[in-house]
């Protein structure tokens, strides 16, 4: 998500620098008119030298491991990188006299509300990655009442598309679906998969991060953001199988505890933004096929630091 909002802030003007890990992403992935910084939001030095030298204007946090199943069984390395991380990034906002931070929530932080998830709705979220994104969302509110910083946020949901890892087995359906496809295997699917959501097209979202450092009416708000039809994981997986070529070979493994119906009201973006998503499930999903069969697949790695085994499923345990 994050080199697709560099492309188009790049496009809209904006002088843009990324700061990557590499954990998730690809440095290919970095736009060639962007300086690409190698680092961590954890690293508090290298966020304070970055903001000195560069005096942003605007910080699009997109920096965050988003596996809302695993977050369970990651609690430490879910908060240390998802929200201490974050707290970096808006001290050093703060300090630096930022003008606006464009955050990257989840609809996970409505847990399992009421359909659709509307922006006024009390958010209860289930799991400690959707925990972990409402503390942030709370914490640019108070820090806004504070210090003056303004901020958007954004939550978008379920964002698959060209440049995605697929070698991820924990996140990202689509590219995990994709990935055992090219490797010859079924694809699996927890449960009996009738859990349905709403996929969003890395090219219907993209745009709309990128808009809002410039967009008034923005200011202070929060956006649903994404596609509006829910789809079942058993219906993408026969819309990626036919995508791919492929006949449509599936899996079912053990019921995983999550939330079973997620989708959101984008009637304020809408509004906001003279914005509606314009790409099908079938249009995008045979588009980003289209580049991962170019790429080839991905080696997936299994999560080195799981911090409570208990519970977790069969086919996330490593060795």
């Amino acid at each position: 998500m994050g080199s697709h909002v560099a492309e188009h802030l790049l496009k809209l003007g904006h002088q843009v620098v990324v700061l990557d890990d590499l954990s998730g992403g690809f440095s290919e992935n970095v736009p060639e008119e962007a300086l690409f910084v190698q680092g961590s939001i954890l690293d508090r030095d290298l966020m304070r030298t970055l903001f000195h030298e560069n005096h942003f204007d605007y910080v699009f946090h997109l920096a965050a491991y988003a596996a809302e199943g695993l977050s369970h069984f990651i609690k430490h390395f879910n908060y240390q990188n998802n929200l201490i991380g974050s707290v970096n990034l808006i001290n050093a906002a703060v300090n630096f006299e930022v003008k606006r931070f464009i955050f990257t929530s989840s609809i996970a932080v409505y847990g399992a509300a009421q359909l659709p998830m509307t922006e006024d709705m009390v958010s209860a979220p289930e799991d400690s990655y959707g925990i972990s994104k409402y503390a942030v969302e709370m914490e640019l509110k108070a820090t806004q009442e504070m210090f003056g910083l303004d901020y958007v946020i954004f939550r978008p949901h379920n964002v698959y598309g060209e440049k995605q890892n697929i070698g991820d087995k924990y996140r990202n359906v689509v590219g995990i679906f994709m990935n055992q496809i090219l490797q010859g295997q079924p694809m699996t699917i927890f449960g009996d998969g009738q859990q349905t959501r709403a996929f969003s097209y890395i090219g219907d979202v993209a745009p709309i991060i990128a808009r809002s450092a410039d967009t008034d009416a923005a200011r202070n708000q929060v956006f649903n953001v994404g596609a509006d039809k829910p789809y079942s994981i058993k219906n993408l997986a026969e819309v990626v199988a036919g995508a791919m070529g492929a006949p449509v070979q599936i899996v079912n493994l053990p019921q995983r505890n999550e939330v079973l119906h997620a989708f959101s009201d984008h009637s304020k973006v809408e509004s906001v933004f003279d914005y509606s998503p314009a790409t099908d499930l079938e249009e995008g999903v045979g588009r980003m096929a289209a580049w991962v069969k170019a790429h080839g697949a991905r080696q997936s790695r299994d999560f080195g630091e799981i911090e409570i085994s208990k519970g977790l499923p069969p086919s996330w345990k490593t060795d």
